[in-house]
């Protein structure tokens, strides 16, 4: 840890933006296990990606906690306009894995997996809508924004409700009878509820592109944060049509139909947004060549920002090649999960590095400080660097 003073400085230094780490992780372990062109030693490799996912959520949430309970700071985290978006997530973490055991474990027909999967979903919806109540509220009574300088990241605490909702459909395929119909029908409003708030806040984040252009470039990896919704809300509502053909005939009677048409529905409306994100996509590809071109991009935590919104596109991309057969879809879903996992792969050889010569937890403690000395009402969102070291 050459560039920290003491090995206390991880401690003081580890941000909520670690957690980061493991939506991408996570994400990647379940691309590849669900590769459209199935192989053996993919799911073998996903595996080994989910075990190495749930050390490294295990060892985030340990030192998060450590960190909160030794500083005493978490107040200041909430009230900052940066750091309290990255809370959501550790929700958005743990629902990777909760994905991947059921993925995993399903063929197995374990017992006790589906009831430790409904435990661990009901856990992330509460974080989930803590995320989505919370720091709303707070952003709009003890943070001070300016258009100019917001960022993606707002988007952040909206998120995880929408991937609840994915994992509930998920969970509800592993159950039966009216358990599952329950799980649906919350996913379906979580949906509701996390995707009206996200498209409200990427039209403000829109307004400021237009105005203001593309952020600094130590914050570009952020533009590809819009993604993450439009992509995880394209493969939610497609996965939850399906269980509700599954289930609503037999445990809603009374609205037999129901099911099928939330089927098509699922299809249509996943498809509408599925485009929506491919703009989003090429959109932000672009902002990042162009960034490039002008300079050299910094590294940073904020890169990890790519990989969760990535690998929602190509699971959506995915589902619609799983539901309609096109070969379009299953070879558009194939290059971006090759490609993802390449990107990942680096990205991860690099944190070593960085984590290694201890500068990205030195940059995150000069946040702490901040926190530490500042009142809420004096924070506001100059830096946009702090969201992601």
């Amino acid at each position: 840890m050459h560039k920290l003073e003491s090995r206390s400085d991880i401690i003081r230094g580890f941000s909520p933006a670690w957690f980061i780490t493991t939506m991408g992780t996570g994400i990647v372990s379940i691309l590849l296990y669900n590769f459209p062109y199935h192989s053996r030693e993919l799911q073998y490799l996903s595996w080994g990606i989910s075990l190495i996912n749930l050390v490294l959520f295990i060892a985030c949430c340990v030192l998060f906690s450590w960190r909160i309970a030794k500083h005493r700071d978490f107040y200041g985290i909430l009230v900052h306009p940066q750091q309290s978006m990255l809370l959501g997530a550790i929700p958005m973490g743990l629902c990777t894995l909760v994905v991947s055991l059921v993925w995993t474990l399903k063929p197995y027909n374990l017992a006790w997996m589906p009831p430790l999967a409904l435990v661990l979903w009901c856990i992330d919806v509460v974080m989930s809508l803590l995320s989505f109540i919370v720091i709303p509220f707070l952003v709009t009574t003890h943070q001070k924004h300016a258009l100019e300088t917001v960022n993606a990241s707002l988007l952040l605490p909206a998120v995880p409700t929408i991937v609840a909702s994915t994992g509930g459909a998920i969970v509800a395929s592993v159950h039966n009878g009216g358990v599952a119909t329950t799980i649906v029908t919350i996913s379906y409003m979580l949906w509701a509820m996390g995707m009206g708030v996200a498209m409200l806040l990427t039209i403000v984040y829109l307004i400021r592109l237009v105005i203001h252009k593309l952020p600094p470039k130590e914050a570009i990896a952020t533009v590809f944060i819009p993604l993450g919704p439009f992509g995880q809300a394209s493969y939610g509502i497609q996965l939850l049509g399906v269980q509700a053909a599954r289930l609503f005939p037999t445990e809603l009677p009374q609205i037999a139909s129901l099911g099928e048409i939330l089927q098509s529905v699922g299809f249509f409306v996943g498809l509408m947004i599925w485009s929506l994100a491919t703009w989003w996509f090429t959109h932000a590809a672009y902002a990042m060549v162009y960034t490039r071109v002008q300079g050299k991009i910094p590294f940073h935590l904020g890169w990890w920002a790519l990989i969760f919104p990535i690998g929602t596109f190509a699971a959506s991309t995915n589902s619609l090649w799983n539901m309609t057969g096109y070969t379009f879809f299953g070879v558009v879903a194939s290059f971006v999960i090759v490609g993802l996992a390449l990107l990942w792969l680096s990205i991860v050889m690099v944190t070593i590095c960085y984590a290694w010569t201890g500068e990205l937890f030195k940059a995150a403690s000069v946040v702490r400080l901040e926190l530490q000395n500042s009142e809420p009402e004096d924070i506001d969102s100059e830096s946009l660097e702090e969201c992601l070291e």
